[in-house]
């Protein structure tokens, strides 16, 4: 069974900064983590290793020092990594960059795609569905459970609104999971010494053989214009005494400001 998990690096967001003046994130100086739904994936991807047997390859889009994210990866076990780095990726909106990460996987192949539901930086949760889309395979999103799973389906708990369905999938299939899934393992000393001695395989856009007017800028159907805070608002007020003492004040000022 070969077991892809696609990962991303991003800013981490207790240190994100915003340049006032061009409106884009301040990245120079600012930690870099894996995104945390990624975390679960990966977790995901061990565990169906342990049970069916296989290999698991992180993947990554990104510069050099993705290779942070792809170390740690492979101190939690995985077995092989890759990193996909070239000017010619740069800019890519998530159409670009799931046709270079579908282009990718053609070629390290796969049975099963592991993908987290989102990334923290931009929160589109469309990267994952749109690479099964380019693969031309069955996806399921949000994936809270994994009922079973063998040589040749899946199955498993989708969240939904009010429940979860349960979903069967033949293989090959790509799944994008939740935090509900599972508790992502800590890496032992001897994956950490491992890691750092591991071999990360660089590919390039002729090495995925990907097309590059749907690559980078020149592919991305989409751009962001702008990136901004939020406006901080101070007109707040805490109520204070027993709930049933809040209520009452939180009416009476519902009412002053005819609300209700």
């Amino acid at each position: 069974m070969n077991i892809v998990v696609c990962i991303k690096q991003v800013p981490d967001t207790a240190e994100i900064k915003i340049n006032p003046e061009t409106g884009t994130l301040i990245r120079e100086g600012v930690p870099s983590i894996i995104n945390p739904f990624d975390m679960h994936a990966i977790e995901a991807g061990l565990q169906i290793k342990e049970k069916v047997g296989g290999k698991v390859t992180v993947l990554t889009m990104g510069p050099p020092q993705a290779e942070t994210a792809l170390r740690e990866a492979l101190s939690m076990g995985a077995d092989d990594a890759v990193l996909l780095s070239d000017r010619a990726f740069a800019g890519s909106d998530t159409w670009a960059t799931s046709y270079i990460l579908s282009r990718a996987i053609s070629k390290i192949g796969a049975d099963i795609i592991v993908c987290g539901k989102q990334a923290i930086d931009g929160d589109t949760a469309q990267v994952g569905p749109e690479v099964a889309e380019f693969l031309n395979i069955p996806h399921i999103s949000y994936v809270r459970r994994i009922e079973d799973v063998n040589d040749n389906s899946i199955r498993v708990q989708r969240l939904m609104d009010e429940g979860y369905d349960i979903v069967e999938s033949s293989i090959p299939v790509l799944f994008t999971v939740v935090k509900e899934l599972n508790e992502p393992r800590l890496p032992s000393l001897k994956g950490k010494m491992a890691a750092k001695k591991a071999e990360i395989k660089k590919m390039s856009i002729s090495d995925i053989e990907a097309d590059e007017n749907k690559a980078g800028l020149k592919g991305s159907p989409t751009q962001v214009k702008n990136i901004f805070a939020p406006e901080v608002k101070k007109d707040r007020r805490m109520l204070e005494g027993k709930p049933e003492e809040q209520v009452d004040a939180l009416i009476q000022e519902l009412r002053r400001l005819k609300c209700l």
